[in-house]
């Protein structure tokens, strides 16, 4: 029988698995991941919704209103950190890569023999591409629905390509309850100093900008919708993202290639596997390769205080002011 119903569509991926079998093996890694997609399942019941089918390390799910799909994403986030902090406890630190990716549409949707299909379904699960670790990202139509104390915990992206569509999607992020800011800075090298920044400068090539606080975040990207767009075949559509954490820029990895990050002219290379880290100070970004690499377009990134005016040179040429 098919049935034509307004649903709310959530995507579920479940991180850090392949490294999780190499700590644990195959048994005690199996286990963990089948208890974890349990509970993320389990999530969607105590939420009033349906989970439609698992896919791999991960699950698509429905729901009859957008509030019972975020207090199901609300769940999920939660109990994948204790699950984690669990881990930690009983002394498996592989369990820290443990990453839950979640993504939420709403509209009319054909339900067919149990399974879903629609408009709503194919965003939910083309979002998921672009959220980060730990993050849960949403449609205009998901925050239309909920009420403006859910609302408030929701900042806008703006508008992100998505595949498969012509027009790009508005697309908002939940505020993580618990900030990580301390912990990305302790993994990706020095937190940024007390006094924060204003803006952020890029330069590619000849496309150099700056971009201030109310220009976040910024989509590193091939596609023309992109904030900062690159035209070279090997960036992703949407390959990374720059946004505001509280006191600092974070970059969050959305491509299948990676991006890569250097702090300064010969500091650690970090490798961002849809992960994040803070950045501070001045450094390269990779897209898709580490930075310099001839295969790879090579970023180069400045953090900004507006009221210091020593000129910076982030590439060979002669040096620029910041604007």
């Amino acid at each position: 029988m098919t049935d034509l119903r307004d649903r709310t569509v959530l995507f579920a991926d479940l991180r850090g698995s392949t490294g999780l079998y190499e700590a644990l093996g195959n048994a005690a890694a199996s286990s963990a991941i089948t208890q974890a997609i349990s509970q993320v399942g389990e999530s969607v019941t105590e939420a009033g919704g349906l989970v439609i089918k698992t896919l791999g390390d991960g699950l698509m799910a429905a729901f009859d209103t957008p509030r019972d799909g975020v207090r199901a994403a609300q769940r999920m986030q939660d109990q994948i950190e204790r699950l984690v902090l669990r881990g930690q406890q009983q002394g498996q630190p592989a369990m820290l890569a443990l990453r839950l990716q979640i993504a939420l549409a709403r509209g009319e949707v054909v339900e067919v023999g149990g399974d879903c299909f629609g408009d709503a379904v194919n965003v939910a699960a083309r979002l998921i591409d672009h959220a980060g670790d730990s993050e849960t990202l949403i449609t205009a139509e998901v925050l239309t629905g909920l009420h403006h104390t859910l609302k408030a915990r929701f900042r806008s992206l703006d508008r992100i390509p998505v595949r498969g569509r012509a027009e790009p999607v508005h697309v908002y992020r939940m505020d993580l309850a618990h900030s990580q800011t301390g912990d990305a800075a302790t993994q990706f090298g020095e937190p940024m100093a007390s006094t924060e920044p204003d803006g952020i400068r890029l330069v590619w090539r000849d496309l150099d900008r700056v971009f201030d606080l109310a220009a976040l975040p910024i989509v590193l990207g091939r596609s023309v919708q992109a904030t900062y767009c690159i035209t070279d075949a090997r960036v992703s559509r949407s390959h990374a993202r720059i946004d505001w954490q509280g006191s600092s820029f974070s970059l969050t990895d959305l491509s299948y290639n990676g991006t890569y990050v250097r702090f300064g002219p010969s500091g650690e290379l970090l490798s961002l596997k849809r992960g994040s880290c803070t950045l501070h100070g001045a450094g390269a970004i990779g897209l898709g390769g580490p930075p310099g690499d001839d295969q790879s377009p090579t970023v180069h990134f400045e953090i900004l205080r507006f009221a210091d005016t020593v000129p910076q040179v982030l590439h060979h040429g002669a040096p620029k002011t910041r604007s």
